[in-house]
């Protein structure tokens, strides 16, 4: 979030992300809980349950994103470890490293990335085996907590920086002459990933969601509280890189892309104050939200093994991180030793990205919605959405969603 709303007009992007996740994202995302309800399965029985089985091929679309996904996301996560050990050991001290050739030398090795990796994927299966409520729950509940407290430690800091308030100025005013197609589609993708809509999370929570359970209120504070989680995040970033710019008379970096993490950042910890530490908390807290939504992700295809191979849940979790960790090792050595194979002009660690973002989420988001609004009864759509009925929440919401769906 922080560096693409850097690189899309800051708060014009913060503006256009808040329209985008009133109008289509919170009613996708309520979608999404509902059939997960009321299917009671995996995603690719979702569409058997609700009495449609010629759709069941776009469960195995729903199935196949977090797959595609986890390919390159444990990668980076892995990336996050890395560079968690080095701020550990008080790597980011000298503000004329060339933290740019250091991280292009890591993700370019054959070896190093892989076992990163591998430490990612082993922390993710950690928390799988033990299931949802004793696993999964456990394990993400201190997470977040200490990521919560960590992001916004990180934030205070940023924001008392000298020279920080013209970023704060850039991400929060918005410029609405800045708002294109370009900042549309952008914002409304990164909505999609941070909500995770389209990618089989919620429609498999959702199966685990009780009756009594008021869908539209979880949903309403998910996306509220993501959003204001994300805005604490860009606050903890883009201050920064003006505060550095300012005390080193340099323009800000804010177009640097997701280099802005593992290149940009490094060199402004080093000029920052106190910002070895800094540096700790803030890939501590980069380790953790990755963790959890791998944790999320893995879940997804955990729960088709389970139900449609009747397999223990350990074996689940085993076979999924068996494809996930060979999948991995192709993106990770695509950066590299494989970087010659490419797939529509990209290396495959790139084309995983574009395929999973651009394809996969959207499409697998508009055949659900297509289907709650013109395949399922309004009446059956609405009961469910309601808990049959014993939802607080006014009626008025539900025919907005409805009318939104549709």
């Amino acid at each position: 979030f922080p560096f693409l709303a850097a690189q899309n007009g800051g708060g014009a992007f913060i503006f256009v992300y808040l329209i985008l996740l009133l109008t289509i994202c919170m009613p996708v995302l309520m979608t999404e809980i509902t059939l997960g309800r009321k299917c009671r399965s995996n995603v690719t029985r979702v569409y058997d349950n609700l009495g449609a089985p010629r759709w069941r091929w776009a469960g195995f679309i729903t199935l196949l994103t977090p797959i595609v996904i986890m390919a390159f996301y444990t990668v980076v996560g892995g990336w996050s470890v890395k560079y968690l050990a080095q701020a550990c050991t008080f790597s980011f001290t000298d503000p004329g490293a060339d933290y740019s050739g250091t991280f292009t030398g890591f993700i370019s090795s054959t070896y190093e990335p892989l076992v990163y990796t591998a430490i990612f994927l082993a922390v993710t299966a950690i928390a799988n085996f033990g299931g949802v409520k004793n696993g999964i729950e456990r394990f993400s509940k201190p997470m977040m907590t200490v990521l919560s407290i960590t992001i916004i430690l990180v934030a205070i800091r940023s924001l008392t920086l000298p020279g920080a308030t013209e970023g704060t100025k850039y991400l929060l005013i918005p410029d609405f002459g800045k708002i294109d197609g370009k900042v549309l589609i952008t914002a409304l993708g990164q909505a999609f990933m941070s909500l995770s809509i389209g990618i089989g999370i919620l429609l498999t929570y959702g199966s685990y969601v009780k009756t009594k359970e008021d869908i539209a209120m979880t949903a309403v504070s998910t996306g509220l509280i993501d959003t204001l989680f994300a805005i604490i995040a860009g606050l903890a970033i883009i201050p920064a890189v003006y505060a550095i710019a300012y005390m080193n008379g340099t323009t800000p970096a804010v177009n640097a892309g997701p280099g802005l993490v593992f290149i940009t950042l490094p060199g402004i910890f080093a000029s920052m104050p106190g910002g070895s530490i800094i540096a700790i908390l803030f890939f501590l807290s980069l380790l953790l939200a990755a963790v959890t939504s791998a944790i999320s992700m893995l879940e997804v295809i955990v729960a088709y093994f389970i139900e449609e191979w009747h397999l223990s849940r350990n074996r689940a979790v085993s076979v999924s991180m068996i494809i996930i960790i060979l999948l991995g090792c192709i993106c990770s050595l695509s950066q590299g030793t494989l970087a010659g194979i490419t797939l529509a002009g990209m290396n495959i660690f790139d084309f995983f990205d574009v395929i999973s973002s651009d394809v996969l989420i959207t499409v697998g988001s508009l055949i659900m919605v297509l289907f709650a609004g013109w395949r399922i009864k309004k009446a059956d759509f609405l009961d469910e959405l309601t808990g049959h009925g014993t939802s607080k929440t006014p009626a008025w919401l539900f025919r907005y969603v409805y009318f939104m769906v549709r």
